[in-house]
């Protein structure tokens, strides 16, 4: 069983970006090889309103050993039109899925 243990966020010098880093727990009785982690990341306007959610996913760090930790760390973006001025992006949701 794959897990997400911890996320953390920093903000890079365009609005519609941000590092995003993910710690995995393995804690299953088999390495997890492959598998992608999926993002969710919200445009939240000047007035703390959520706009919308837009999905994105890349690689898993694979492979990660039974019983194992591991972390990864993503530049996540989204289409710099839909970040107008004042608004900004916040990646809250991260799930995964292994094989």
């Amino acid at each position: 069983m794959l897990a997400v243990k911890s996320t953390s966020r920093a903000a890079t010098d365009r609005r519609w970006c941000e590092k995003v880093t993910v710690s995995f727990a393995n804690t299953g009785g088999t390495a997890a090889r492959s598998g992608t982690v999926t993002f969710g990341t919200h445009i939240i306007g000047s007035l703390g309103i959520d706009w919308a959610t837009i999905r994105s996913a890349a690689a898993l760090p694979a492979p990660i050993a039974a019983g194992a930790t591991r972390s990864g760390t993503w530049t996540v973006c989204v289409d710099a039109w839909r970040v107008p001025l004042g608004m900004h992006i916040e990646t809250r949701d991260v799930s995964v899925g292994w094989k």
